[in-house]
C-alpha cells in the first residue's frame, strides 16, 4: 500500500489530477454550508422525519437537513439520467440518438440531461421545502419561493459542474465521487453521535451496540467489496476470418458479466417507493389514521417493512436488469463477431445467456435483499440508530473500487507497474 502511494505521489501528472480532485470535492463541502435564501430558519427540523427525505440527506451529506444551496445534490442529476435512460428504450429517435458511433448524438442526450436535472432541481426544491412548511413568509411567500427554487437548482448545477470538471481532469467518475462524500460525511456524522450517545448513557450496552454496529459495518463491507469484484467468466470461440492475406481470429476468450450487475438501483427504487407513501401522507395529513398506521407498521425496523422491502428489491431487480442487459441483443452481436459460445449455436447462444443472466438475477436480488435487511435489523435489536444503509455502504465500495481501477490503468498507461497483489490497493 505504502509503495503504491509513494508510486502515485511520485508521478507528476497523476498527483495533479489527484490534487485537482481534492480541491473540488473540497470546494463542494464548502459550498454545501451556505445557507440557502428564503429559508425561515426557525422551523428546520422536522425534515428527517419524512423517510423519502432521509436518502436525500443521506446523499447529499446531510445538506438537506441544513437547507443549503446543495440541500438538492446531485440527486436531480440521478432522477434525471434515470428518466432519460428508460426514454431511450422508449422512444424510438432517442434510442438513435444514443447508438450513434459519431457521438453527437449521445452529446445531445447529455445537454438534454443537464436541462431535465436543473428543472426538475428547481421543481423539487420548491415542492418538498414548500410542503414542509419551511418558506420564509417575509418580505413576500412567493418571491422567497423562486429564490429557493433558483439558489438550489443553480446548487445543483454547480455540483453537476464540478462533477463534470473531476471527470474531465481528476480521478475517476465525478458525480459517483460527489456522492460518495455526501455519504462519508452522513456516516461520519453518524458514528459520531453514536459514541456520543453511547458515552452519554454511561451504560456497558450501550457500548456494545457500538460494537456491534461496527463489526457489522466493516463485515457488510468486507462482503459487498467481494460480491463486486465478482465475475461470471462465458466462454467464446471466434472463428477463423480471411481477410486479404491475413488470418483473424480462431482463439478462445471469454465474455465477462458482473454477479450483480445491477448495482445499487434497485435498492434505491425500492426504498423511493416505499418511502413515497409515508411522506405525501405526513405532508397533507400528520395525524390521520393512514399516516398512523404507516409509520407504526412500516417504520424502518418493522418486520412488514423489512418483509415489502425484500419483495420490491427483487422485482426491481428483474426489472432494471431487463432495461439493462438484451440477451438476444448480445447475442447478436457475438455472431456478427464470429464468437460462439461451445457447445450453443444460433439461437440457442441468446437462450444460454437468458439463463446465465437468470441465475445472476436471481443471486443478486437475493443478495440485495439480505444485505438490505441487515441494517433495520440492527435498528429493530439495538436501542440505538445505525449509521449506514446498504445502499450507502454499495454506493461508497462500488466507487471506491473505481476509483481504485482508474488510478491503476493512469499508472499502467505510464508504465509504472502496481501488483495488486504484493501491496497493491486490492
Amino acid at each position: 500500500m505504502v509503495d503504491s502511494l509513494r508510486k502515485i505521489w511520485n508521478t507528476p501528472e497523476l498527483r495533479k489530477k489527484i490534487l485537482y480532485t481534492f480541491a473540488m470535492l473540497l470546494l463542494y463541502r464548502l459550498v454545501g454550508v451556505i445557507p440557502a435564501p428564503g429559508i425561515d430558519q426557525s422551523r428546520i427540523g422536522s425534515a428527517l422525519n419524512l423517510p423519502l427525505l432521509q436518502l436525500v440527506n443521506m446523499m447529499t451529506g446531510n445538506a438537506f437537513s441544513q437547507m443549503t444551496i446543495m440541500a438538492m445534490g446531485i440527486t436531480p442529476y440521478i432522477n434525471a439520467s434515470i428518466i432519460m435512460q428508460l426514454l431511450c428504450i422508449a422512444i424510438p429517435a432517442l434510442e438513435r440518438m444514443q447508438q450513434d458511433e459519431t457521438g453527437a448524438g449521445r452529446e445531445k442526450i447529455s445537454r438534454i440531461t443537464r436541462y431535465v436535472t436543473v428543472g426538475l432541481a428547481a421543481l423539487q426544491a420548491i415542492g418538498i421545502v414548500a410542503g414542509l412548511g419551511y418558506i420564509s413568509s417575509t418580505p413576500a411567500r412567493w418571491l422567497n419561493m423562486i429564490m429557493v427554487g433558483i439558489s438550489m437548482a443553480g446548487g445543483t448545477a454547480l455540483a453537476m459542474w464540478i462533477g463534470e470538471r473531476i471527470t474531465d481532469k481528476g480521478i475517476g467518475n465525478g458525480i459517483s465521487l460527489l456522492i460518495f462524500v455526501g455519504i462519508v460525511s452522513n456516516l461520519f456524522n453518524g458514528i459520531i453521535t453514536n459514541f456520543t450517545s453511547a458515552s452519554a448513557q454511561g451504560t456497558t450496552s450501550g457500548w456494545i451496540s457500538v460494537l456491534v454496529i461496527f463489526v457489522v459495518a466493516i463485515v457488510i463491507t468486507a462482503v459487498v467489496t467481494f460480491v463486486e469484484l465478482a465475475e461470471r467468466r462465458v466462454p467464446l470461440q471466434i472463428a477463423k476470418q480471411i481477410k486479404g492475406r491475413r488470418v483473424y481470429g480462431g482463439q478462445s476468450t471469454r465474455l465477462t458479466l458482473k454477479v450483480v450487475s445491477v448495482g445499487v438501483m434497485p435498492l434505491i427504487f425500492a426504498y423511493s417507493f416505499l418511502a413515497f407513501p409515508g411522506t405525501i401522507a405526513q405532508m397533507i395529513n400528520p395525524n390521520g389514521a393512514f399516516t398512523n398506521w404507516w409509520n407504526a407498521n412500516m417504520s424502518n425496523g418493522s418486520i412488514l417493512y423489512i418483509i415489502v422491502s425484500a419483495l420490491l428489491i427483487i422485482a426491481f431487480t428483474y426489472f432494471y436488469s431487463s432495461i439493462s442487459f438484451d440477451p438476444k441483443k448480445q447475442a447478436e452481436q457475438l455472431i456478427m463477431q464470429g464468437a460462439t459460445i461451445p457447445g450453443q449455436r444460433g439461437k440457442n447462444i441468446s437462450r444460454y445467456l437468458q439463463n446465465v443472466v437468470n441465475r445472476l438475477n436471481l443471486f443478486a436480488a437475493l443478495y440485495l435483499a439480505i444485505l438490505s435487511a441487515v441494517p433495520s435489523l440492527l435498528t429493530r435489536n439495538l436501542n440505538m440508530s445505525v449509521p449506514f444503509a446498504a445502499s450507502s455502504i454499495l454506493i461508497a465500495v462500488s466507487v471506491a473500487l473505481e476509483t481504485i481501477r482508474t488510478v491503476q490503468g493512469e499508472m499502467s498507461i505510464r508504465g509504472i507497474d502496481m501488483d495488486v497483489e504484493k501491496g497493491g490497493f486490492m
